[in-house]
């Protein structure tokens, strides 16, 4: 069990006062926490953990600390019988959170968590959701235990109504919030008894999206297309090398490099979940590749090579993700004009593509593998976007008559 003591450390200040703290001790090890009064040695009797009274304001910092040492006792109590074991560290942690026990201070302590894993992508989707809920707040921090289901519904009603944003974007709201209490229930800063998602309490559930990809006829036009600029064939390509092997994402293909490729496969991991396997290569793709071939640098396409070195993720996400945006707007204004397809075309839409080819021809397990999907339910959920027969077969049978 945790033991708490009101100590003074031995740190002199400038004016020849020491800082008040209460020491944390378990397993022989301590954490402190400081408190907002210094005094000099004189004037403090440790034995007894009190200021003597040749201190002006003996009574008043007395009181003040047998206060804040209750306040940690009745903390540590709580913490120590919800789990078997708790560190000095953890025991610190529930009385004084690092970064404030309030949201918003959660929140940013969770943004440069993100920051610091170099998750560029969530960081930036995440960091203006968060801004949404405080400017839907007045701009006040708020207490995790005031965040209800009532206030959750208002603010989507917010969402949707002061701000125009669709169901799925106010419900991407929800999960952000809903991260920032998982991070804070994590750290044991706020109590599990606060989550206001979950069963009898706010459901988080998207509205079902529509995927359409192109069709084998299209990307026969978008193969055949001759394009007359240079990085309009580059951003084709970009595309086609995604298509070719199974709808590949923008970030893999950026990050491919010549020696992924050996004995006639490709060898990778999905960055999104870690996930490795090998693909033939298809004589389709051979053919693109032979336009890349470079001596000097391992990655296989041009736009990371700017990069001092791939070690830093979150400047590598951010890299990716500019050049996608350049890649997808020439794919949407140029190359899809002149290759006659109406299409909204961009590189996600490779992925919609393979899937809507694809259709039912190949078993479910297989696609799970080239998807990479962790469970089969997401490649089963995924697919049903591009099983059109039965409801054709179905719509047919009706109006015939």
């Amino acid at each position: 069990m945790a033991t708490l003591k009101v100590v003074l450390r031995k740190e002199e200040k400038a004016d020849g006062t020491y800082p008040l703290a209460i020491r944390i001790t378990k397993d022989r090890k301590s954490s402190y926490i400081y408190l907002e009064y210094s005094i000099k040695p004189t004037d403090w009797d440790e034995k007894a953990q009190r200021v003597r009274k040749t201190h002006p304001n003996s009574a008043r910092l007395n009181n003040f600390l047998l206060k804040k040492l209750s306040e940690a006792n009745d903390k540590a109590l709580e913490v120590e019988s919800q789990k078997d074991y708790v560190s000095s560290r953890a025991v610190r942690q529930k009385i004084k959170p690092s970064a404030g026990a309030t949201f918003f201070a959660q929140a940013q302590a969770w943004l440069d968590e993100l920051k610091t894993s170099g998750k560029y992508n969530q960081y930036t989707s995440e960091k203006p959701r968060i801004k949404h809920f405080k400017e839907f707040l007045g701009g006040d921090d708020i207490a995790f235990s005031d965040i209800s289901v009532g206030m959750l519904d208002k603010f989507k009603s917010y969402l949707r109504g002061s701000q125009g944003v669709n169901e799925r974007t106010a419900v991407n709201h929800w999960v952000t919030i809903r991260s920032v209490f998982s991070y804070a229930i994590k750290n044991q800063v706020t109590d599990p008894k606060y989550y206001p998602f979950g069963k009898g309490k706010a459901k988080i559930k998207f509205p079902d999206s529509i995927k359409v990809g192109l069709t084998a006829e299209e990307i026969t036009k978008l193969e055949k297309v001759e394009l007359p600029d240079e990085y309009q064939n580059h951003c084709r390509n970009l595309f086609l090398i995604s298509f070719y092997f199974a709808g590949m994402r923008v970030s893999d293909v950026l990050r491919l490099k010549h020696s992924d490729f050996q004995n006639g496969r490709l060898h990778y991991a999905m960055g999104k979940n870690n996930k490795a396997g090998s693909l033939k290569i298809p004589e389709k793709a051979e053919n693109i590749l032979t336009q890349y071939k470079d001596t000097k640098h391992d990655l296989v396409f041009p736009e990371l090579k700017r990069l001092d070195s791939l070690g830093d993720p979150f400047i590598v996400q951010r890299a990716i993700a500019f050049a996608a945006s350049r890649i997808d707007k020439c794919l949407r204004t140029h190359v899809a004009p002149q290759a006659g397809i109406e299409k909204k075309l961009t590189m996600h839409i490779a992925r919609h593509t393979f899937g809507n080819i694809s259709g039912d021809r190949i078993p479910v397990q297989m696609l799970q593998k080239l998807y990479r999907h962790s469970k089969i339910e997401t490649t089963i959920g995924y697919q049903a976007n591009f099983i059109h027969k039965d409801a054709d077969e179905a719509l047919n049978a009706v109006l015939q008559f």
